[in-house]
Order: C-alpha cells, then structure tokens, then sequence
C-alpha cells in the first residue's frame, strides 16, 4: 500500500470504528446523546407551556451549557491528572442524579420554571465535567492517523441523534408529557456506564509526582496563553457561538410563533437541522482535502447566514426545513474543524484543559448569545432578531484576516523523556526557584535570524512552565548569545524539560544549529535562592536525601 492510499485509509470516516474500544462507547455515546436531545425538547416545550417570555425559554439552552463555561477549566485539569475513565464515569453519575431528580419533580407535578433550570444546570455541570474528558481520550482509543476521523464521527453521533431525537422527542412531549422525556434520558445513561466499565484503558505513567489542581489549571492556562494557534481557535469559537446560537435557542418560538406549530414541529425542526448535521460531518474529510481549513470556515459562516435568513422569513415549513437542514450542515463543519484544530494543536499531557478552554468558549458564546437573542426577540420579535443574527454571521469571514485558522495537519507527539540532568547540590522537589541560562556563539551575518527562531522558542517554553525568558547580546563579543528563563521549582523544571513535542525538539535543535565553535552550547542551572540549599546547623536533617 502507498503512503497515499495509507492516509487515504487511516483518515477514513469508517476507519475509527475498526477499534472495539471506540466503537463501544461511539454506540453508547449515540444513545446518551439521543437521550440529551428528548430532554432538551421536554425542558423547552414544558417552559414553552409554563411561560411565555422567550428569554426564559432561551435559558434552557443556556442552562444546559453554562455548566461547560464555568467548570471547563477545572474539569480540563482532572481530565489531565486523572484516569479519563473514571472522571466520565463520576461525570455521568452527577448527570444522571439531575436527570432522575428531574424526573421525579415533574412526575410530582412540583415543576416550576426556576426548578427547571436548576435541573437542567446540574445534568449540564455532569456533562460539563465529561466533556473534557472524553474529547482527550479519543487519542487514546485510535492511532494518531485515525484521530481527524475520530473527531468527526464523535459530532456524527451527537448529529445522528440530533435527526431522531427531537422527533421522538417532540412525539414523547406530545403523548405523555415531558416527565417520560426526561425518564428517557436517564435511562439511556446507562449503556455509556457499562461501556466505560468495558474499556480496558491502559494509562501512561508518569515519573514524575502528579501536579496539585491549582498549579495544573495555571499550567493550563500558560500554555494556552503561549500558543497562538489555540487562541485563535478559542476566539474564533466564542464569537461563532454568540453570533449563531440564535437559530437553535429561538427553534420553539419559529415553531409556535412563525409556523404556528406545535411541540412535533419543533421535534421535525431540529430532526432536519441534525439531519443536515450529519451530512456535514460525513463530507468534513472530503472538504480537508480540498481546501483549507480558513476557508471552509468562511464558505460555511456566508452559507449559514443565507440559511437563517431564510428561517427568519419564511412561512412555510418545508422552505424552514430545506434551510434548517442546511444550517445544521455548516454549522457541524464548522465546529468540527474548530475541534480538530485544537486536538491538533495541543500535546497530550496538556489536550483536556486546552479542549476545556475550547468547550467553555463555544459554549460561553453559545450560553451568552441564547440569552442576549431571547431578550432581543422580547422587543423586537423572532423574525427581526434572525435577521440580525443572518447579518452579523455574513459578516464573521472578515475574522479570518486578522484570526486566520491554524494551517496543522498532524497533532505534536511528544518527545522522548530526557535524563535528568546530573547535580552536586542536594535538591527538593520544592527547590527553587531555578534560573537557567544557555550561552550561544552565532556568527553576526546569521543574528537576525537567529534572533527569530529564539521568539518562537520563547514561546514553547513559556507555555511548557518557564517564566521571565529573555534572550541577550553581549555589547564587548558581539557572538556571544545569553538566553536565560525561570522555573519555579525543581520539579517544575523536570516537568518542563519533559513536555517538548516532537517539533519544539526540532525547534531547539534549529536553534542550536546556529551555534559555532568547537564548545557545544553552555548550559548553566542556579538557584536563585541558595540559603535554602543551605544546612545552617548540623543537627537540622537533610530532606533532600530523602526527597528526590
């Protein structure tokens, strides 16, 4: 086989579901998913019933994705620090409380507007909490080739039940209520349990002790604030989310309001829109390999704009289904190069936090944007906030020139381990903290380029745990190059030596390459408070002979 029919195959929609891990917990992923979806038609339509304010029904939707924007960072973390499977299996108990105590209330008939919310706020903190866990074990499930595929058929299965599920679900709501929708959901919790129990997950171990929850959601956060192409994956997703989130949080008011339907209406509105859905995700591949992922993005947004419009005026449903099921085809490939941009983009050791961030910014924009078009429709009404919605989407391409998409490929494995380096000074983990210094010769014809490499270098350091970097140049031998960075411990920089993907190696050695002289580069590692190094009495014991 060519290495081009190889990728050909490995980046196959079908080729993920070859691995009976993934494929387990891919089916019972479709069934939650299914089940998500009848309740999310149960909670609107029971608001629709009990109120007629939009900005309370809008608040379902935002109930329901708050959860991700205020727990993702957190969740992220123990993604990272944790058994994967076991924080979806503790996630999934939390949505499946909320979901049966949902069910119970409303079998009660105690069911008031604010319950509803609360209810609906905790299934979404339960899947808030999985989330992040879930979207960074998929690289464990299939081989690096297969991950781009991986990714699409996980929005295949949410779009599969967004088809079915709101119809079943408006034909639930409609013949015994939305106390048998929200009994619906629980139930189908448990095949995603059993499945999790069947993986045999094989954690990678690690030598190094396991980082506190603080200082991981800071290490996070470094490394977010140090990669370029994550951020503008992250703002890129927030805005997308406030601008369209209108067409899904208003459906029930199109339904009631525009085509003067009722609860199986909306079920068949968001049956098209999951249907387009699909399509979208079975030709993601085919578009990759076409074009670029900035331009998918802007073609996607300009049809997306045209399908809301198109929502907004007309009256007649087949036209609203036509455009709903166009809508929910760019709008999944939208999202899903969103995602497969970041699962690109970010190494393994760091992948639950940085798809955390993404989750909570989408999900921010989404929850943020669900809010403001519900209150904008109670003034204006449904139509002239749709349109508003088609405008700013037409404009979102312009984006691109100043947020262009990540041109990745392929996710950055990581590096070998390193030796620790050899010390003479007794050390804590809690040593520090240390300042490390690299002395380069560079010939001065090649100092401007060096100097480039070196803010690209800047970079990865940062975001892999060093702080206060710089780089110098000494005014009396003018090929004499002094960078130097801070860790905040010992351990910290053991970490921090470790983290290096593939290409940042390649990165250093491109720096290190510049070197001339028969020397090599000279490292130097100080600590900058040494009295703590220090035994001032005899008697005091030597925890560092104890310690590392």
């Amino acid at each position: 086989m060519t290495k081009a029919s190889a990728f050909q195959t490995s980046n196959r929609i079908t080729a993920p579901l070859h691995y009976s891990s993934f494929r387990r917990i891919w089916l019972a992923s479709l069934l939650s998913n299914l089940g998500i979806l009848i309740q999310g038609v149960g909670a609107a339509w029971a608001m629709t019933e009990m109120t007629s304010s939009a900005d309370k029904v809008a608040l379902v939707q935002t109930a329901l994705l708050l959860p991700i924007m205020l727990v993702a960072m957190p969740a992220g973390a123990i993604a990272d620090m944790h058994d994967r499977r076991i924080v979806m299996l503790v996630a999934l108990s939390i949505a499946l409380c909320g979901a049966t105590a949902l069910t119970a209330i409303d079998w009660l008939g105690f069911t008031t507007p604010n319950l509803l919310l609360v209810f609906c706020f905790v299934v979404g903190t339960g899947m808030a909490l999985m989330g992040p866990a879930w979207q960074s074990s998929v690289s464990e499930q299939v081989p690096a080739e297969s991950l781009p595929a991986a990714i699409a058929l996980n929005g295949i299965s949410y779009n599969i039940a967004r088809s079915f599920g709101p119809a079943v679900g408006g034909l639930i709501v409609a013949t015994a209520g939305a106390v048998l929708a929200f009994a619906v959901n629980a139930f189908l919790y448990l095949p995603l349990t059993a499945a999790l129990f069947l993986w045999k997950r094989v954690p990678k171990r690690s030598r190094l002790p396991r980082e506190r929850l603080s200082r991981a959601i800071v290490s996070g956060v470094r490394y977010i604030a140090n990669s370029p192409s994550i951020k503008v994956v992250i703002a890129r997703s927030m805005i997308t989310g406030v601008v369209g989130s209108g067409i899904q949080a208003l459906m029930p008011l199109v339904a009631r309001d525009l085509l003067q339907g009722g609860a199986q209406t909306y079920g068949i509105m968001l049956g098209a829109f999951g249907a387009g859905a699909v399509i979208g995700a079975l030709n993601i591949g085919e578009l990759r390999a076409r074009i670029s992922s900035e331009a998918a993005v802007r073609a996607c947004t300009i049809s997306m704009s045209g399908a809301i419009a198109t929502v907004a005026l007309s009256h007649e449903p087949i036209l609203t289904v036509a455009a709903l099921v166009l809508a929910g085809a760019v709008w999944t490939i939208i999202w899903t190069l969103f995602n497969i941009g970041m699962q690109l983009s970010a190494p393994r050791w760091v992948a639950g936090r940085s798809l955390a961030a993404w989750q909570a910014s989408f999900s921010g924009g989404l929850a943020i944007g669900s809010w403001g078009w519900g209150r904008l429709t109670n003034g204006l009404g449904v139509e002239i906030a749709l349109l508003i919605s088609a405008a700013l989407m037409l404009l979102l391409p312009l984006l691109g020139r100043w947020l262009p998409m990540p041109s990745i490929t392929e996710r950055g494995e990581e590096a070998e381990m390193l030796a620790d380096p050899k010390v003479r000074l007794p050390l804590t983990c809690r040593s520090g903290p240390l300042v490390v210094e690299l002395e380069y010769r560079v010939a001065p014809q090649n100092a401007r380029a060096f100097h480039s490499v070196m803010q690209d270098v800047q970079l990865y350091r940062q975001r892999n745990g060093a702080y206060g970097w710089s780089i110098a140049r000494d005014i009396a031998d003018p090929e004499l190059w002094t960078e130097r960075y801070h860790c905040p411990t010992w351990l910290d920089y053991l970490r921090q030596r470790n983290r290096w993907t593939q290409l940042e190696r390649a990165l250093e050695n491109k720096a290190m390459a510049f070197h001339i002289g028969p020397e090599p580069v000279r490292v130097r590692r100080m600590l900058e408070r040494p009295f703590g190094s220090v035994r001032w009495k005899e008697e005091v014991p030597n925890c560092a002979a104890n310690e590392l």
